[in-house]
């Protein structure tokens, strides 16, 4: 690589547009159409045949009732209810709680004298109900000592697999993100076996997703951001069948691991050659990275390169790297990115 010398200091601000670009970018432009329901094709008697039984199923399970409604947008049937703490679980493949987030949680909800933001509940297909997306507000109605908690409630499982586009009450990093998407995919090899990966990419929202997920299920402390840039560059859904699709993964997630294991070798040889910056990691990955000089279009379907090559070139690169070639300009290039990233 060739040396650069680090940009010089001007004492001047990075430029940034102009406030008639930005408020063109913030404009909300509103449909020219209006689409959904009116109000009286909203109202559902509890009688309903499309709620009836899920009305019974949710007095059967100690809860109450309070009403029903079409969804204004896509006329699902919703039912408002309370149920016992008890009858509702997470999913399974649900990220892990955070008892901090937990305790905090409680304690807003119990200074409100108000549990003001209903669970959403689906019915399973054992029959339980469960929470795609209300964790920690069950958890926090369990610290309080809650007799019931406020849900709507809806008959289609389907919605369960919507995880990433329902929780709205902690926002996921890359980890919760992929370990929630690697999850819910091994539960839906499992119930939907000839089912293809690409047939989920809207559950799923990114292919590299699920190989980072293997990897964080392996190594919880894997730095996932340093590769996902290059994931998201090569990594694409399969047409395979979803368990076809998650052996294969297994492997491209074995060999992210190996690459990590060179890159952090090389990385505590730099160290040891007075490099301590905080993007040494990013900067090793960079250098490694087969497709970074890519290009990517918003929304191309074609990935820069397999999959299988660019990590197979990945782990080469790292097993060859030269020390030699890195400076402290080099370094600091990386940060002036970073920086303008954040």
């Amino acid at each position: 690589m060739a040396t650069r010398k680090a940009p010089a200091r001007t004492g001047k601000s990075p430029r940034r547009p102009g406030p008639r670009k930005t408020a063109a970018r913030r404009r909300l432009t509103p449909a020219r159409t209006q689409r959904g329901l009116g109000a009286a094709d909203v109202g559902l008697d509890l009688a309903h045949a499309d709620v009836a039984p899920l009305v019974e199923l949710i007095r059967h399970a100690g809860g109450a009732a309070l009403g029903a409604y079409r969804d204004p947008l896509g006329g699902r049937a919703l039912v408002l209810a309370t149920l016992p703490l008890a009858a509702v679980q997470p999913t399974p493949f649900q990220r892990d709680l955070s008892p901090t987030h937990t305790k905090r949680l409680a304690a807003k909800i119990d200074e409100a004298q108000a549990f003001l933001d209903p669970l959403i509940v689906v019915q399973g297909h054992d029959g339980r109900f469960w929470t795609p997306n209300g964790r920690h507000r069950l958890a926090a109605g369990k610290v309080l000592g809650l007799k019931q908690i406020t849900a709507l409630v809806s008959p289609d499982e389907a919605l369960a697999y919507r995880i990433l586009a329902l929780n709205t009450e902690k926002a996921h990093n890359l980890k919760d993100r992929s370990l929630e998407v690697i999850r819910m995919a091994r539960a839906l090899a499992k119930r939907e076996p000839r089912a293809r990966e690409g047939d989920f990419r809207d559950q799923f929202e990114a292919a590299e997703l699920l190989t980072l997920g293997i990897v964080y299920e392996a190594a919880p402390r894997f730095a996932g951001g340093a590769y996902s840039p290059v994931l998201r560059k090569v990594d694409r859904f399969s047409e395979r069948t979803l368990a076809a699709s998650l052996r294969e993964r297994e492997g491209y997630a074995n060999r992210l691991q190996a690459i990590d294991a060179e890159v952090k070798r090389v990385i505590a040889a730099l160290q040891e050659r007075g490099f301590k910056s905080p993007y040494l990691r990013n900067y090793v990955v960079a250098r490694v990275n087969p497709v970074r000089f890519h290009k990517q279009k918003p929304g191309e379907a074609k990935p820069a390169m397999p999959i299988g090559e660019a990590l197979t070139r990945m782990l080469a690169a790292a097993r060859g790297f030269k020390l030699d070639s890195v400076s402290h300009s080099d370094l600091a290039w990386v940060a002036v990115g970073a920086s303008a990233q954040e």
